[in-house]
């Protein structure tokens, strides 16, 4: 759920009362809060919001029906809300939208009088959903650019919330109007004379808003589940040559008794005081973990001789990176060295309180944590504070990975704002399923795909069975479809010991290579030249094809 949308939605609620034509409503407003009983007010406020939420509710799901594209909205509605921000702001454009809705306005307000005539709460009901079919042009491109909002949030749930937050936004001052309205009534001159000042200065608060929702989406971080970055200055006494060192160092915490090792005995932290240790959390499957181990595996073989011991620990995320000997053949495959600690019951991780794959602790030669990073990236940096607690020297032109960094990182993959989202399968996780049949949990069910498919959804075909963590194929050509916006998609999948099954990979109907999946791992479906939509499809060509989680890149 992206919470820039829903505070969009309520600013963009609170900017409707004072858009250009509502005005003149204002009176019939504020008198209804003196006829009629004490819950009239209330009924009011209902019928407004209902009228309001029913109309982008509707709205969107016709979009969804139409098959249009989510992220094409996306971007509209950015220039649609700055286009309204300017109405605000600029007194011509205010007044040629206003010229545009009275007419509309004029014959709303005839049935909101006729209706303010009666008393209660089911009149106040239904003068309050009147009053939102008058408003609703009087809102214009605020309502339109919500009901793009509306539509391109991913779940039905988020999409929901987005409109509740803008109906509370737009409805909170209306129960206000309604509920003080003698007093109100007697300031309604004030908000006539002031009501330049107030469009503007809303104008000025949905643009700034606009922008910081549109880089918000650019600055999203490249691994498994966004992070802040710890940064901060190190103090004098202590690192001071450290880059984005820890405000405050702290003691490392401990590895746990219960973690099997790999490449070497049991490690504890008071065993590598006085050395320089960077720990990796890691898990073989992980995308994001795997593009950082040819720079930590670099660093074993450049620093270890110089006092650098880096320990992996294997946090799995799924139950068959629990076993052994799948970590063993990812520890062969990617030429790991340095001691792994198997945290199959995620005590190191609960010690560490880490939250993130991959997540980099550098610890100095007296067990303290100077020093973190989580996700991709930041390899000069990274690398050069291993180099400043080593007491090696700055980086020379030989040493500065810089250039290559860039390359390696340009050619690996980042993040696009519009990027599909990591997507899990197993219903514990679920989200943007989009076959007309529900999964049953722990069962195998017959699905079909969609007719339409509406970008970051996906869909089944055939049977399979759909467990907690992941989904497997029960007969022959069984069908995985995504649609998706990168430049690559991966898929963690699996098949029985012994034993493997060929996938089909097609990509708009056209079959793009076949995959024979004989591993417990993170397998590359798609790389383009860069990053757009697309449509892929995987044909299991046997049962027993388990897939777990797409990953993205751009």
């Amino acid at each position: 759920m992206n919470y820039f949308n829903l505070l969009l939605a309520f600013v963009e609620g609170l900017a409707v009362v004072i858009s250009p034509c509502i005005l003149p409503v204002l009176p019939l407003v504020l008198s209804s809060g003196l006829n009629g009983g004490c819950w009239r007010p209330y009924g009011l406020i209902l019928g407004f919001i209902g009228a309001f939420s029913v109309f982008t509710l509707l709205s969107r799901q016709l979009v969804q029906w139409l098959g249009l594209d989510p992220e094409l909205l996306r971007q509209f509605s950015f220039y649609l809300l700055i286009g309204f921000g300017l109405i605000l702001l600029f007194e011509p454009l205010s007044d040629f939208f206003a010229a545009l809705t009275r007419r509309i306005s004029d014959l709303g307000q005839t049935v909101v009088q006729t209706q303010n005539t009666q008393t209660g709460f089911w009149s106040g009901l239904l003068m309050g959903c009147a009053i939102g079919l008058v408003w609703t042009p009087c809102a214009g491109p605020i309502l339109s650019a919500v009901i793009v909002q509306t539509i391109r949030e991913e779940t039905d749930w988020a999409g929901i919330l987005t409109v509740l937050a803008f109906a509370v936004g737009a409805g909170l001052p209306l129960l206000i109007l309604t509920l003080q309205g003698q007093k109100l009534m007697s300031r309604l001159d004030f908000l006539k004379k002031n009501s330049v000042i107030l469009r503007k200065a809303f104008g000025v608060l949905i643009i700034a808003t606009v922008v910081v929702t549109a880089q918000g989406s650019l600055w999203q971080w490249n691994f498994s589940v966004a992070a802040p970055k710890a940064t901060g200055q190190t103090s004098a006494a202590t690192n001071a040559k450290l880059s984005n060192a820890l405000a405050q160092p702290y003691p490392a915490p401990e590895f746990a008794s219960s973690n099997l090792w790999l490449n070497s005995s049991p490690l504890t932290m008071k065993s590598l005081r006085g050395k320089v240790v960077l720990v990796d959390f890691w898990t073989y499957s992980c995308i994001n973990c795997v593009r950082t181990l040819p720079y930590i595996t670099s660093w074993d073989r450049k620093y270890r001789g110089k006092g650098l011991v880096i320990v992996g620990v294997h946090a799995p995320e799924f139950a068959f990176e629990k076993k052994v000997d799948n970590v063993k053949q990812a520890i062969a495959q990617h030429h790991i060295q340095y001691p792994v600690a198997l945290d199959n019951r995620l005590d190191t991780w609960t010690n560490f309180r880490n939250q993130y794959w991959p997540a980099h602790y550098l610890i100095d030669q007296q067990g303290r944590v100077v020093y973190t990073h989580f996700g991709e990236g930041e390899y000069a940096t990274t690398e050069g504070n291993i180099r400043a607690l080593l007491g090696v020297g700055q980086f020379t032109a030989k040493d500065n990975p810089a250039n290559q960094q860039m390359q390696a990182e340009k050619k690996s993959g980042g993040y696009a704002w519009n990027q599909t989202p990591e997507t899990y399968l197993g219903y514990a996780r679920a989200e943007h399923f989009a076959s007309p049949q529900s999964p049953e949990e722990d069962q195998v069910t017959n699905f079909t795909f969609p007719a339409k498919l509406a970008l970051h959804r996906w869909a089944l075909n055939g049977q399979w069975f759909v467990d907690s963590e992941k989904i497997v194929s029960q007969k022959a050509n069984a069908a995985l479809r995504m649609h998706f916006w990168a430049k690559s998609v991966y898929l963690v999948m699996s098949v029985p010991p012994k034993k493997s099954v060929p996938v089909k990979v097609l990509l708009a109907g056209k079959l793009v290579k076949t995959i024979t999946v004989s591993q417990q791992t993170l397998y590359t479906l798609l790389e383009q030249d860069k990053a757009k939509p697309g449509t892929l499809e995987l044909q299991a060509t046997a049962p027993g094809l388990s897939a777990y989680a797409f990953t993205f890149g751009s």
